[in-house]
């Protein structure tokens, strides 16, 4: 055995959602998050969009066997301690990359229900919201919606921070082990509120997370989110703890954005809000 083979092989995440080509969202995001957090990246490209700072303009999905191929690689050869599903745009392809990752029984699922692009876009046929929730939400130990995104799962509206208790319970019922819905579409306050929501057996515990409200409109918040909270669980983190470590992410990230599009929406900077400890 050389040197070189003797040497630990760093642990991966796998990504699996769809590509942004300007650079701030989607798959792009995700794998600039997990080289923040000195975690391998690896992606299975569901999605091809057309996309800038000022919306989508195509979006191209892949045959999902090719999707499946991906997959079916990445596991092969590396090793894997987190998916993050993203941008599944199709029944098809939400149900070729459940099977997928079934065959392969990572340690950890993050489920970021990407269905509207920050632009007002719509990434999600109608057809595969049931499948999302038949097939990949049991599936997750944590789920990230946004108020919008839990709307459409819970079909009821999320207008208070009572109702995004009682939306968490709701989410945690569809089988989800974990929940952390994002409350930055809340119209009011100078702070922002996520809900962490851990079920143990019959009772859900919540835990609520605070940043100060930053007057920004941004692009890949969620996509990010989502990715940092996979990259701390391959880091031996606990879902509580992955959560908290992946909100203070987003807002340093926040701060350090920029904009190097022609719109006023900020891209985050991964690098620079990087952790201290990775």
């Amino acid at each position: 055995m050389t040197a070189d083979s003797a040497m630990p092989r760093p642990v991966s995440a796998l990504t699996i959602a769809g590509s942004d080509s300007g650079g701030g969202a989607g798959i792009q995001a995700d794998l600039k998050t997990f080289a923040a957090h000195r975690v391998h990246g690896l992606s299975a490209i569901a999605a091809l969009t057309a996309q800038h700072t000022r919306g989508v303009t195509a979006v191209h999905v892949p045959p999902i066997e090719f999707l499946r191929a991906q997959i079916d690689a990445c596991f092969d050869d590396f090793d894997i301690r987190t998916v993050k599903f993203g941008m599944l745009a199709t029944r098809d392809v939400i149900e070729t990359a459940a099977d997928a990752v079934a065959t392969y029984r990572a340690p950890k699922y993050v489920l970021d229900p990407v269905m509207v692009a920050t632009s007002g876009a719509k990434l999600l046929a109608d057809d595969a919201l049931q499948a999302l929730r038949d097939r990949l939400l049991p599936m997750a130990d944590i789920v990230t919606p946004n108020l919008p995104e839990a709307e459409l799962l819970l079909g009821t509206s999320i207008d208070d921070l009572d109702a995004m208790r009682a939306a968490c319970v709701e989410l945690s019922n569809l089988g989800a082990k974990a929940v952390l819905l994002k409350g930055g579409h809340l119209a009011s306050g100078d702070t922002v509120t996520d809900l962490f929501a851990l079920r143990e057996g019959d009772a859900v515990t919540l835990h609520a997370i605070h940043h100060p409200r930053l007057a920004v409109n941004a692009h890949g918040t969620g996509c990010t989110l989502a990715a940092a909270i996979a990259a701390n669980l391959a880091r031996g983190a606990t879902l509580r703890d992955a959560c908290v470590a992946a909100s203070d992410y987003i807002h340093r990230a926040l701060r350090g954005g920029g904009r190097p599009g022609r719109s006023d929406l900020l891209v985050l900077d991964h690098f620079g809000a990087a952790p201290a400890s990775a």
